[in-house]
């Protein structure tokens, strides 16, 4: 059978929500993007079920939020199991219980209506750039197809194929310990949150639908080397040992285990191939770090490579996804790292959990540890003088456009960047040269001193603040607009 052709500007390798983001932001700049996945029809399987308030914002910016439906908002988060209320100024401030399912078919939906392109069933089995673009070969079950782009990102996963094939260097460590879990029909146990008993760690959460979901980890025990997932008769004796309780009976709707692994590529970016989300770094998924990271690093890169695609931008801007998420997916790790030894460390652990509970009672330890796990507090080094809003995200207040009342997030729907005009008015006159990549508004801030004297910001497509003018002066205006929109067009 002859092998099936196919060029694109952008290959995403995996249909999990980070590919599915990623197209759905390339699609939504224009990008001709195909995604590549092995599986034969959508994930079941709600391995993650928790959305931070800044991809909730993030969402909002792409008016996806009404596609998610009302779904429960829960103030209170943990750090490695200890109470933490993670309330932040924000449209949607605390944590959102939506499953991965949900999430990954809002993003499908719309990715695929901006014309992105799924191909299912199709394994990658060779990928290396050539030429001025990258080639790849994937073996489906009608046949091989092979494909041509300009660029190809790997968002498949912590055990992802790119990485192997590209022989990537992934540094860290394997896991030491794992913790059992499983979606449970059928079974009546209380709920508990990180109850630490005598024997081990247990976690039981009920759903609105009657399935229960529970984590266990048995205090001493080691992960396994697996080939396969974790068995439901294994839970059954674990829990058991652990909690007295008997859930032999009930019926498991998917079961897994997952561990304390800590590995971070060295280089997000491979010349013309890149990676994002759990192919970029492997950790322990507590409190839905993992995916909100994920989510992020798409987003980060999205409007990045649609703006080199489009030649309107050089190399030096799509090196800044690697520097930027790098660094971000770094701190993470280490959060994470931290909380997992709380969570999974024995009772010699007690002293430094109690310690910890006395600081989180201090307002800024509190909104130090929020910040952190919800994305919020993420700062980029975007250059120019010393600023509080520099690189940060457009601060949470209030915008008033005329007689229109909004939120940052929905300045950024057009998807490109803006310059905001905080004296109200008139605004001021676009930016010549960058017209086509930024649009120019004025507004009244509801609450001024969240912008700290800034009279204009110039925003990127992610939210964050790029340059900040106070007083007349234009100073770093167009150093700021090359550096993140590139050169400016002929006039």
């Amino acid at each position: 059978m002859a092998a099936e052709r196919l060029a694109a500007d952008v290959v995403v390798v995996g249909a999990g929500p980070v590919g599915l983001m990623l197209a759905g932001e390339l699609a939504h700049a224009g990008v001709d993007v195909v995604l590549l996945e092995k599986r034969h029809a959508s994930n079941q399987e709600s391995r993650a079920s928790t959305l931070h308030a800044r991809t909730m914002e993030i969402f909002d910016s792409r008016e996806l939020l009404p596609d998610f439906g009302t779904p429960p908002d829960e103030p209170r988060g943990h750090f490695g199991g200890v109470p933490l209320d993670l309330t932040l100024p924000s449209t949607h401030p605390g944590q959102w219980k939506v499953q991965q399912t949900k999430t990954e078919a809002v993003l499908e939906e719309w990715a695929l209506s901006l014309g992105a392109d799924l191909k299912c069933k199709h394994e990658l089995v060779a990928v290396g750039e050539v030429g001025d673009g990258v080639e790849a070969e994937a073996v489906g079950q009608d046949g091989v197809l092979r494909l041509r782009c300009r660029y190809l990102v790997a968002c498949d996963g912590e055990n992802s194929t790119v990485r192997r094939l590209l022989g990537a260097d992934f540094p860290g460590q394997d896991a030491g310990r794992e913790l059992l879990r499983a979606d449970v029909s059928g079974i009546d146990v209380p709920n508990r949150r990180f109850e630490r008993l005598e024997q081990g760690l247990a976690i039981a959460a009920r759903r609105p639908d009657g399935v229960t979901r529970v984590m266990v980890h048995e205090f001493g025990s080691t992960a396994r080397e697996r080939t396969d997932e974790a068995r439901f008769d294994e839970i059954v004796t674990v829990w058991k040992r652990v909690t007295g309780e008997d859930i032999s009976g009930g019926t498991p709707l998917w079961v897994n285990a997952f561990g304390d692994a800590s590995r971070q590529l060295t280089h997000y970016r491979h010349g013309r191939i890149l990676f994002a989300g759990d192919a970029a770094h492997r950790q322990m998924p507590i409190g839905g770090q993992a995916l909100n990271l994920g989510l992020q690093d798409a987003f980060n890169l999205g409007w990045k490579l649609a703006l080199r695609l489009a030649g309107k931008a050089g190399d030096e801007l799509l090196d800044t996804y690697h520097t930027e998420r790098h660094a971000v997916g770094r701190r993470v790790l280490a959060n994470i790292r931290a909380q997992a030894h709380m969570l999974l460390g024995d009772r010699t652990v007690e002293p430094l959990r109690t310690v910890l509970g006395e600081l989180i009672a201090l307002e800024d330890v509190r909104a130090r540890l929020a910040g952190m796990i919800s994305g919020l507090d993420v700062r980029y080094d975007v250059g120019g003088p010393a600023h509080p809003l520099l690189g940060a995200r457009m601060p949470h207040t209030a915008l008033h456009v005329g007689r229109r009342r909004l939120h940052p997030a929905r300045l950024l729907r057009s998807g490109g960047g803006v310059l905001l005009d905080l004296r109200g008015g008139d605004a001021a006159e676009p930016p010549a040269g960058w017209t086509d990549r930024v649009s120019t508004t004025a507004v009244l801030p509801e609450d001024p001193g969240a912008l700290h004297g800034a009279d204009r910001v110039l925003l990127r497509p992610d939210g964050h603040v790029a340059w900040v003018g106070e007083g007349s002066g234009e100073e770093g205006l167009h150093a700021a607009l090359r550096r993140w929109f590139g050169p400016p067009g002929r006039r």
